[in-house]
């Protein structure tokens, strides 16, 4: 791979101009099959050179900051929100090593960015199913440790290269937290992503069946069930980059109902729908720059986590609301699938699923209020 080249057309044109052009070649496919796992986009963004974007420049990356990676996001899923979501994941893995290398001077993940830059390997997250409580089995053997588990959601499942995953030691009631290659002989996909939106992300479930963890590989021990420090960084980074994903969805559908809006003869009803929609999805863009707002004093902290988690509920639920109102507003014509608007429904429909899901992120901001303990709200 002649990296220089890339570094130099990344020069030329920026990662959001290149998920802007990427994205209309994408837009123009997405129709075919959303069941498809869009792994022909996965080729095209990697091609380009965005699977590095964040890597810093002196270990072979662009040097993308998180505001850059937040855009990139946003554009690529006003085009097709499936391909952004599954992008996101990779994205945040890359972004939070690199925030760990450029701000505390963390040098053990120096090779995983190398790798990331010069193999353009994909890096998958099991995202929800490990979330501060772990889940699976480690098992201490000698040299290492047994993994039995199914990590859910892993988006991108049939492309990825690495999952960044853990597994909880029930001797000791600890997380262990390693990267597992997904060629391992011990790892399989499921063929379990059938749902109502984001169809074309290809979040498998991945079953790993006795794969063996190096005690050399194992990069974090932490307690189950509580937060930790390098949590409270993964926390702050990663949530503002998977919901400009959902906001990119909310404005690309506000501009269909518009569209449609404009073919028909305007009245008051269509006039105060389409206002409401344009406050809502205004909410969902102030909220999205909160959090990366939040980013950028680079402090994680339970205080960055509590901000950032407020606009992750504040993106998500007047995200919805738009996309609920550019159904209304755009008239009969949006039912239609040719139209691209019941996709983007179906889709901003997953804003709902990630943490810190409603009913703890209420808590957790309630006991921030009122100075109480936080460790254990997740």
């Amino acid at each position: 791979m002649d990296q220089p080249q890339n570094l130099r057309s990344m020069k030329q044109e920026n990662i959001v101009e290149i998920a802007d052009r990427l994205g209309q070649r994408f837009a123009a496919t997405s129709l075919e099959d959303e069941d498809h796992f869009v792994a022909d986009n996965i080729k095209a963004l990697k091609e380009a050179g965005l699977v590095e974007a964040g890597v810093p420049v002196e270990l072979g990356g662009g040097g993308a900051t998180i505001d850059e990676l937040a855009e990139m996001l946003r554009v690529l899923a006003r085009h097709c929100g499936s391909t952004a979501l599954a992008f996101s994941m990779h994205t945040h893995q890359v972004a939070i090593p690199a925030w760990r290398f450029t701000h505390q001077k963390v040098a053990a993940v120096e090779p995983l960015l190398k790798r990331i830059a010069n193999e353009r390997i994909i890096l998958l997250s099991s995202g929800g199913s490990d979330w501060i409580a772990g889940s699976g089995k480690a098992e201490k053997v000698d040299g290492g440790y047994r993994i039995t588990a199914r990590k859910v959601f892993t988006s991108a499942a049939p492309i990825g290269d690495l999952l960044m995953t853990g597994a909880v030691d029930e001797a000791t009631n600890e997380v262990l937290h390693f990267g597992l290659p997904m060629n391992s002989p011990h790892v399989k996909v499921l063929d379990t992503w059938h749902t109502l939106g984001m169809r074309g992300t290809g979040s498998h479930d991945v079953m790993i069946d006795g794969h063996v963890v190096p005690d050399a590989a194992i990069a974090l021990r932490r307690k189950a069930g509580q937060w930790h420090p390098l949590f409270q960084i993964i926390a702050t980074i990663a949530f503002p980059l998977v919901y400009s994903v959902y906001l990119g969805v909310a404005e690309s559908a506000r501009d269909i109902a518009v569209g449609l809006a404009k073919k028909r003869k305007p009245d008051s009803h269509v006039l105060k729908l389409v206002g409401e929609m344009d406050t809502a999805l205004r909410a969902a863009q102030l909220a999205r720059r909160s959090m990366l707002e939040a980013v950028a004093r680079n402090a994680p902290s339970a205080e960055s986590i509590n901000e950032v988690m407020m606009g992750r509920q504040l993106v998500g639920q007047n995200a919805i609301r738009a996309v609920e109102l550019a159904m209304e507003a755009s008239g009969g014509a949006g039912f239609y699938r040719a139209q691209g608007l019941e996709r983007r429904f179906r889709d901003i429909q997953g804003a709902r699923y990630h943490p810190l899901q409603s009913g703890p992120q209420a808590e957790y901001a309630g006991a921030m209020a009122l100075g109480l303990p936080i460790d254990t709200i997740f």
